[in-house]
C-alpha cells in the first residue's frame, strides 16, 4: 500500500512517468492505480481527444505503439491505457523497442493482471529504466484482516478483529470484492463508530453466529451442540454456505493442528510464527490440540479429503445436507 501511495503522490505532484507497468496476481491495486491515472492525469476537456482505453484481447503490440506515438491534441500529453494486457503475453516482448525510447508526451499504462512479466526479459528491464513498475502481490489470508482494518482506518472507521475475520471467512481474499462490501458499510455506519459483527450481519447479510469461523471454533472446542446448530443452518442455506468452503477451511484448520503437534516449541510466539497465524488464533489452536491428538487429526484430514471428493459427485451423488451431517459425525466420533 505504501508503494501505491508513492505512485499516486508522484502523479499528484506532476512527476508522471511515460510508462507504467502494473502487474501481478492481485488485480485490486492494478485497477486502483489505472483508474487514478484515467481520472487525474488529464483534465475533463483534454480526455475527449487525448485519452483512450484499449483491451489486450482486441489489439496487437503494433496497435499499442501506433497509438502511443501519436501526438496529443491541444494538450501537454495523452494517456493510453492497455487493460487485460496479459492477453498479449506471447507478443508483448515486441514492445521493447518503444519502451526503450518512449514518447515523452504519452503516458502508457499497461495493466498486466494475474501474472507478471519475466524480470529477465528485455521489456521488463527497459520499462524499469524509463518508467515505473508496480507488482501487485496476492495477500496471504492471514494478512487480509489487517488490510481491512487499514483500509477502514484510512476512511475514518474502526472494526473489531472478529468482524474483520468474519468478512475474510465469508468473502475470501478477493480485495476488490471485500472493498465493495466495505464501501456499503461506510455508507450506513456513522464515522467514528466501531464496525462489529452485528453491523456486518445487519448490513451485509453474513450471520455472526452461523458461519465457518464459528463452526471451526466449535469443532476445536468439541462443542457438538453448537457445531450441529451451525451445520443445520448451513443445510437450510446452501447457497450462502457452499460445502466446498466449509471443507476447505476445516482441512486447512486440521493441517495447522497437525503442524502444531509436530512443533517442539508451543509458546504463542513460536506457534504464531511457525503456523503463519496471528497470535489471536494461537489459543484456539492450543485448545483444539488438547481435544484432537495427532493420530486423530491425521484420520480427520483423510476423512475430509474423502468428503471433498464426494462433494464433487465422485462415486456417489450426496446432498448438501447429508454431506454436512457426515462431516460432523466423522469429526466428533
Amino acid at each position: 500500500m505504501d508503494e501505491v501511495k508513492k505512485i499516486v503522490g508522484n502523479i499528484r505532484k506532476g512527476n508522471i512517468a511515460p510508462i507504467y507497468l502494473l502487474t501481478g496476481e492481485e488485480p485490486f491495486y492494478i485497477d486502483k492505480i489505472s483508474e487514478f491515472i484515467e481520472k487525474n492525469v488529464l483534465s475533463e476537456e483534454e480526455r475527449g481527444f487525448n485519452q483512450m482505453v484499449l483491451y489486450g484481447r482486441d489489439i496487437s503490440v503494433d496497435d499499442i505503439v501506433g497509438n502511443a506515438k501519436r501526438y496529443p491534441m491541444m494538450a501537454e500529453r495523452q494517456v493510453v491505457i492497455i487493460k487485460e494486457a496479459q492477453h498479449l503475453s506471447r507478443t508483448i516482448e515486441n514492445l521493447v523497442s518503444y519502451a526503450s525510447n518512449p514518447q515523452p508526451s504519452t503516458v502508457l499504462v499497461i495493466c498486466y493482471k494475474y501474472n507478471k512479466l519475466d524480470k529477465r526479459k528485455k521489456l521488463y528491464k527497459a520499462i524499469n529504466k524509463t518508467g515505473v513498475i508496480f507488482e501487485s502481490k496476492k495477500l496471504y489470508e492471514n494478512k487480509v484482516a489487517d488490510w481491512i482494518k487499514t483500509v477502514l482506518k484510512s476512511r475514518g472507521y474502526d472494526i473489531t478483529f472478529k468482524a474483520a475475520n468474519l468478512l475474510v471467512e465469508f468473502l475470501g481474499t478477493d480485495l476488490g470484492k471485500i472493498d465493495k462490501e466495505l464501501e456499503k458499510l461506510c455508507l450506513v455506519v456513522p464515522k467514528g463508530i466501531q464496525i462489529t459483527p452485528e453491523a456486518i450481519e445487519e448490513n451485509i447479510g453474513i450471520s455472526k453466529d452461523f458461519n465457518n469461523f464459528e463452526l471451526k471454533k466449535a469443532i476445536g472446542e468439541r462443542d457438538v451442540v453448537k457445531a450441529t446448530r451451525i451445520i443445520n443452518y448451513f443445510a437450510q442455506n446452501p447457497k450462502d454456505n457452499p460445502f466446498v468452503l466449509t471443507v476447505t477451511l476445516l482441512y486447512s484448520f486440521f493441517n495447522q493442528l497437525l503442524n502444531y503437534h509436530g512443533l517442539n516449541d508451543h509458546s504463542p510466539k513460536s506457534v504464531s510464527s511457525a503456523l503463519g497465524i496471528r497470535p489471536y488464533f494461537v489459543e484456539e489452536i492450543q485448545i483444539a490440540a488438547r481435544n484432537y491428538p495427532m493420530r486423530r487429526v491425521s484420520a480427520i484430514i483423510s476423512e475430509l479429503r474423502e468428503l471433498d471428493v464426494k462433494s464433487k459427485g465422485v462415486g456417489a451423488s450426496i446432498s448438501h445436507q447429508d454431506l454436512l451431517k457426515e462431516l460432523v459425525v466423522k469429526i466428533f466420533r
